[in-house]
């Protein structure tokens, strides 16, 4: 049996797909946009030709102490790991709810989809479907900042918030395969403020990316600011409505972790997606908040930006159909 699989990051923008050997060692990362727009069924043929497409090429694989090895195409691969957006059914591969970041998924069978798709690839080996966010959480345990830690929380900070909880190397999925959804958490800074969800007071109103930018906004912001980046660089260059945003809305995000931190007591926590790269002016208040809130026995949790950046859930995807697959 082959030691290699497809890791597969489905994202509502951009799918990213890697071979993944079981050591570790990654290959290139090759990239479609996703056509969210188009439904389902033109998504799981975009992922199932990037997959194609990975395997059809091999290339080098890099293993994490850096020794290279180069596998020529077509690669003989084992399974697939696919880390996709949506809370997900991971007994069925099944979507059990989404946001309109891809049109009409709710519902999608996708390991289902895939399988069929790629049946002369995969054969009969595994096709896990999970979370991105477990995903992303998964690889950074595996061989990112939460390396060797036994329960984490991985909070992801960008077009919207999400978590996901590690323990003893496995995400929890949850009764309702919810376990995470900390976007949803009810926040008092984001009082009266409508999530996506369409309910008032959640986390997801104030504390993502898109959030602090109509925050910005509604505290009298220049209107001609497009975006949440451009009100990134504003705070940086010292703007004081940009920098009441950015740290409003990173005090909401630190607030909220220290709830979960609290009542999980988890080894450590990792922060990534888009915001954790917005740098002090974002980190530093998001990290004295959680710090602010939190018990005596809990203040000195080490709280680490992301590792591994976009190969995350690439890597953690994989992961799973390699755990899955024995």
């Amino acid at each position: 049996m082959s030691d290699v699989v497809v890791g597969v990051d489905l994202g509502g923008t951009k799918t990213a797909a890697a071979l993944v050997r079981a050591d570790g060692a990654v290959g290139p990362v090759r990239s479609v946009p996703t056509p969210a727009t188009a439904g389902p069924e033109a998504v799981l043929d975009a992922v199932a030709g990037l997959v194609r497409d990975v395997v059809a090429h091999g290339g080098t694989l890099t293993a994490p102490g850096g020794t290279t090895t180069e596998l020529t195409g077509p690669v003989a691969v084992s399974g697939l790991g696919v880390g996709t957006a949506g809370v997900v059914d991971t007994t069925t591969g099944t979507i059990v709810s989404a946001t309109d970041a891809i049109r009409g998924w709710t519902g999608t069978d996708v390991r289902g989809g895939l399988r069929a798709r790629l049946r002369d690839v995969v054969g009969e080996g595994t096709v896990t479907v999970e979370n991105d966010v477990d995903a992303h959480a998964g690889g950074e345990v595996w061989l990112g900042a939460a390396a060797g830690a036994d329960s984490v929380l991985m909070v992801a900070v960008g077009t919207g918030v999400g978590a996901s909880v590690v323990l003893d190397g496995r995400p929890l999925r949850g009764a309702h395969h919810v376990a995470g959804e900390m976007g949803h958490q009810p926040s008092p800074d984001a009082a009266g403020l409508r999530c996506g969800c369409g309910r008032p007071g959640h986390l997801e109103a104030l504390g993502s990316g898109p959030a602090l930018h109509r925050h910005y906004l509604r505290l009298g912001g220049d209107a001609a600011v497009a975006d949440t980046r451009e009100v990134c660089a504003r705070a940086a260059a010292g703007d004081e409505v940009a920098e009441r945003a950015v740290r409003e809305s990173a005090r909401a995000v630190g607030r909220s972790v220290a709830g979960v931190v609290t009542v999980l007591d988890p080894a450590a926590v990792v922060v990534g997606g888009g915001m954790s790269q917005a740098g002090p002016l974002w980190w530093e208040p998001m990290d004295a908040a959680l710090r602010e809130e939190l018990i005596e026995p809990l203040a000195d949790i080490p709280v680490r930006p992301s590792a591994l950046g976009p190969v995350a859930a690439v890597l953690g995807a994989a992961r799973t159909a390699l755990v899955a697959r024995g």
